[in-house]
């Protein structure tokens, strides 16, 4: 909620969850490492389930309307119209960057704090170590 304009935000199905039966809101397992569907959004329980992650967030509009709207005027307390001014009409490409680079921010804070070192080296070590204890091959990036 760090990110202006953001008024709510969700994870996979998030508040259309809230008018669904239990059986009908969580996944389905299909095997070890996988749902038959991702209503969680890949998390469940504050983790990742392995799932792809999906959130959503939802952008209060843009302020300026074309019509202005009934105000007071702070000054005399009298009734006046809202103040018009030229804005943006269009923050949704903007808002996606910033919101993209605020979640991977926080999930390589989360990495970091799992696997993290003293140098990256120790951290790929710790992370492979990692997927081989819970049964995964490490593959290498490089």
């Amino acid at each position: 909620m760090s990110i202006n304009a953001v008024k709510g935000v969700e994870i996979g199905a998030g508040f259309a969850l809230a008018n669904l039966r239990g059986s009908q809101a969580h996944d389905i397992i299909e095997d070890l490492w996988h749902h038959a569907t991702n209503r969680a959004g890949g998390i469940e329980g504050g983790m990742t389930d392995g799932e792809p992650i999906v959130v959503r967030a939802v952008l209060k509009p843009i302020p300026t309307l074309g019509q202005p709207l009934p105000s007071i005027d702070i000054r005399s307390g009298e009734k006046t119209e809202a103040h018009f001014e030229r804005s943006d009409i269009c923050r949704v490409p903007s808002a996606g960057v910033i919101g993209e680079a605020m979640l991977a921010i926080t999930l390589a804070e989360a990495f970091v704090e799992k696997f993290g070192g003293d140098h990256i080296e120790e951290t790929r070590r710790n992370h492979r170590s990692y997927l081989e204890s819970i049964g995964l091959k490490y593959e290498s990036s490089r």
